[in-house]
């Protein structure tokens, strides 16, 4: 078996990342030769150790073998056939016994488990792929139980969100393959997917605000490889608009990728990891992009690379629930042993032959190996800043909660924070459990209790004069969501509400800095046990980080093996702490996040205002930065208006910005 360990880094053709198609075909031939262990005699099933999802181990197996087949599918057409491994052979003994209504190992069909939906979606595109190598190969009765079993999906309803591929893409291949479709089916699917289509090249994966790696990984992959499947089924106009979305999209999706290789750890269903590249590979596929094709390979080689220098797949070559190691409790419901593997996607690349020019062109470098980067995402509410000399790139987000404006759930921690990074990732369990607990600006009551954001309105999203400029408002309240067992799909928590105080929240960036600013609009759930608080970036790892609090003014430092997190309050807060918390995130047994505290109830109307940063360590021995304690601070001024209050900033680099805080309507 080659190994990913023994191909050679070719540091002239890929001069960041050292990996070339070599390497990518070995880690593909890695991951799928290490399945086979945990296979059943015909390799209908794969059990892979694990907790097992909401959908129990029948569906997990199917989607051990689905997902990885699509990574099969690809490693044979890249190859034009080429099949040192007996992949072909392998997978259409499974399908064999899958679609076998009579075999103890038969698959559950798509019109009686919801999962199955899914994974229907994996065979046919893999079997699409690989016609001329598997299915044209399989012999007559084997051929039509796959297709009495993709077929249970015609008529069946899909929720209106990125679901509503697994029907059209299953439905396409029967119709190429003279089996069972329907036109409506068809249709419907694709006017859901227009219903989804925000501006800019942005989807979101539903009618909420859900903006996050599914809109690469399946609003933009599956609409242009079904393009290619469909034919004449694809009109040239809905072909078209999907290349010029692809394109603008991937122009911001380059720049949300560290230089480390880590993409933005936000949204649901992280345990996909390197599925990330899988735009960026449609994108190659297509010619759909204006991003060069050294900087596309250089993209998703480190991504692909990150999770590979940091332990995934793991020793026995597997990819588990987690990210850089197994962590189960990363998982949604909806999770399973399996769900890894729609990491697949991400190896898009090795559809393509080795002459293509993403694999023969030099790597150039990532946005952020460029300059200083500084962008403002109007449709998912963020400003992107990136650091060359760090290779940090963080986001800052007044638009995004999995949510919909005005809904009071509890706040999502994958989704409704005010800061994402490469370097970060929320506390997603913790003491307090369900409470924001890093990023946010809060309003905690005398028990202890943090409010929630989850249903705010976007203000503002914008650069001005060099500066990113983002304002949001919230009807914050407080939930208790003690009672609520239900599903986890991303979303908050529902549960006894509470409310609060409105409160306007807003953030100037530059650089590494943050200007974060909060003004309590009202004095709803305010009394003499209130306070105001904001918490900044989590900082997690093996050992507990140290952390720094000062008094005048307030000053909270957590500074970690990679990452050093600042908090200093310029206007309104008296106290400053480290929240320290176990167990709570995949990137350490320990996190902490600094906090700024005020000593009192806000006053309505009053602006608070603090510094918030983020920066690598010991990422440029050139700039060793000093202690982080001690580093320069924004000298903010604030004043009242009719309109708002008018925020004039002088920055460390002597910048200047004035801003306005708009005034809450009403």
């Amino acid at each position: 078996m080659i190994t990913d360990e023994e191909v050679a880094d070719d540091r002239r053709l890929s001069p960041y990342t050292g990996y070339t198609r070599a390497h990518w075909a070995a880690a593909a031939d890695r991951m799928l030769l290490a399945l086979r262990p945990y296979a059943s005699p015909d390799h209908a099933r794969i059990d892979l150790p694990g907790r097992s999802s909401a959908y129990g181990p029948d569906s997990d197996s199917l989607e051990a073998f689905a997902r990885s087949f699509l990574l099969a599918a690809v490693r044979l057409r890249g190859g034009a056939g080429a099949d040192p491994h007996g992949l072909a052979d392998w997978y259409a003994a499974g399908l064999r016994a899958g679609t076998d209504p009579t075999s103890p190992t038969a698959w559950p069909r798509p019109d009686r488990l919801d999962q199955a939906k899914v994974e229907a979606c994996s065979i046919a595109l893999g079997l699409h792929l690989t016609r001329p190598w598997l299915w044209d190969r399989l012999d007559e009765a084997t051929r039509q139980r796959t297709v009495d079993w993709l077929a249970t999906v015609v008529g069946q309803p899909y929720p209106p969100i990125n679901w509503v591929w697994f029907q059209i893409v299953v439905e396409t291949f029967l119709r190429s393959v003279g089996g069972p479709w329907s036109t409506e089916d068809i249709e419907s699917g694709l006017r859901v997917h227009e219903s989804l289509y925000r501006t800019d090249g942005w989807y979101s994966d539903g009618p909420e605000r859900a903006y996050d790696h599914y809109v690469g990984w399946a609003l933009h992959v599956y609409p242009l490889l079904w393009a290619d499947q469909a034919g004449e089924l694809c009109p040239d106009g809905l072909r078209q608009a999907w290349r010029q979305r692809l394109a603008a999209f991937l122009d911001d999706a380059v720049r949300l990728i560290g230089a480390d290789g880590s993409p933005l750890m936000q949204g649901r269903s992280l345990a996909y990891r390197f599925a990330a590249a899988a735009p960026l590979w449609v994108g190659a596929m297509t010619g759909a992009t204006d991003v060069a094709p050294g900087v596309l390979r250089r993209a998703a080689s480190g991504l692909l690379g990150h999770f590979h220098d940091h332990g995934a797949p793991d020793r026995r070559g597997l990819l588990t629930i987690g990210w850089h190691h197994e962590w189960p409790a990363m998982a949604q419901s909806y999770s399973g042993p399996g769900s890894p593997y729609w990491a697949a996607k991400g190896m898009l690349g090795l559809a393509l032959p080795a002459g293509h020019p993403v694999w023969t062109a030099t790597e150039r470098p990532l946005p952020v190996e460029r300059a200083d980067l500084l962008v403002a995402l109007p449709t998912p509410g963020w400003l992107v800043a990136g650091t060359r000399r760090d290779g940090v790139v963080r986001v800052v987000n007044h638009g995004t909660d999995h949510s919909v404006p005005g809904d009071e759930r509890a706040d999502s921690p994958l989704y409704a924070r005010l800061g994402y990074s490469t370097a970060t990732m929320p506390p997603l369990t913790g003491a307090t459990i369900g409470d924001p607990s890093d990023n946010s600006v809060t309003v905690v009551d005398a028990t202890g209790r943090r409010s929630h954001r989850n249903g705010f309105v976007t203000v503002d999203c914008r650069l001005v004069d060099g500066v990113g400029w983002a304002v949001s408002r919230a009807d914050t309240h407080w939930v208790d969501t003690a009672d609520d067992t239900g599903p986890d799909h991303g979303s908050g928590r529902r549960g006894r509400l509470r409310r609060g105080p409105v409160v306007t929240m807003a953030s100037a960036v530059r650089g590494p800095t943050e200007v974060r600013l909060a003004r309590v609009d009202s004095a709803d759930g305010l009394d003499g046990g209130t306070v105001l608080e904001v918490s900044g970036w989590p900082v997690a790892g093996d050992v507990p980080p140290s952390a720094r609090t000062g008094d005048d003014p307030p000053v909270s430092v957590v500074a970690g093996a990679a990452v050093t997190s600042r908090l200093v309050g310029v206007a309104g807060f008296e106290h400053a702490q480290v929240r320290r918390e176990q167990a709570s995130s995949p990137l350490g047994d320990r996190v902490a996040v600094p906090v700024l505290r005020t000593a009192a109830a806000p006053v309505p109307g009053r602006v608070h205002v603090a510094a918030v940063t983020l920066t690598g360590t010991g990422s440029d021995p050139a700039d060793p930065g000093g202690d982080p304690a001690d580093a320069a601070v924004p000298v903010v001024a604030v004043t009242a208006g009719g309109a708002g209050d008018t925020i004039d900033i002088r920055w460390p680099d002597g910048h200047t910005s004035t801003m306005l805080l708009p005034a809450a309507p009403g």
